[in-house]
């Protein structure tokens, strides 16, 4: 009789056992309620709307938000860009401001990023400041959302020291999951989205709170109020 033989026989199936008790469907596991969870997040204070919770919480991350009209947002970004003393704004020539732009800002002040990122380096990594529109806006987060494409590509928010963003009021979502579901996301999510919560900061070397280390140190929003939806 082969004992070693017959020993290993009885390994082997009780190997071969275990793995196909593991493929087994587990027992009913419950699924959270996500929008149980997320009530208490997204609760609007009393007398507290959604624009007014957006803009503390973006606040609260030291962003700047500057409420603006449709008809005004021009005049606030000209007063802007003089309060700062930008002397180039970095835009994207497809972008649907600019014809706005192009209309508002000096010729010698407004830059294009119209050619391949190698050319314009130098310019960009000169220049003051960046301006790009935003898809959404989340209340619970006071969180920015974009989608970069050729027409106003990712530097513009990354590279420029001082990133202006044109936020209308009524893109707004009091939370992610609601934008996620407003856009229809969860059956075609987009190849490049981008959440911006404040300016860049860390605080990786001893604890200490530096902005501006991995990308612009300041982020101002011009918030349109609901109103015209063309701002353009």
């Amino acid at each position: 009789m082969n004992v070693s033989g017959s020993a290993s026989q009885r390994a082997r199936s009780a190997i071969f056992a275990r793995l196909h008790e593991a493929r087994r469907e587990p027992a009913g596991v419950g699924v959270p309620e996500v929008d149980a969870a997320l009530a208490p997040l997204v609760a609007e204070p009393a007398g507290e709307s959604r624009r007014q919770r957006f803009i503390r919480h973006a606040r609260s991350w030291q962003a700047e938000v500057i409420e603006t009209t449709p008809l005004d947002w021009p005049v606030q970004l000209l007063a802007l860009l003089r309060a700062r003393g930008v002397r180039q704004l970095f835009a994207g020539p497809g972008s649907p401001i600019a014809a706005t732009l192009q209309a508002t800002v000096p010729a010698d002040q407004l830059r294009w990023f119209d050619r391949e990122l190698a050319a314009l380096k130098p310019e960009l990594f000169a220049a003051d400041a960046g301006i790009t529109t935003t898809l959404s806006g989340i209340a619970a987060s006071g969180s920015l959302l974009l989608q970069p494409g050729v027409e106003e590509p990712r530097t513009l928010s990354l590279v420029p020291p001082l990133h202006i963003a044109l936020l209308h009021e009524q893109a707004l979502h009091d939370s992610l999951l609601a934008a996620i579901r407003h856009y229809g996301w969860a059956q075609a999510m987009p190849s490049n989205l981008l959440t911006i919560t404040g300016p860049s900061k860390t605080a990786d070397i001893q604890r200490l709170l530096v902005y501006g280390a991995h990308g612009p140190r300041e982020l101002v929003i011009l918030l349109v109020q609901n109103g015209d939806a063309d701002a353009r």
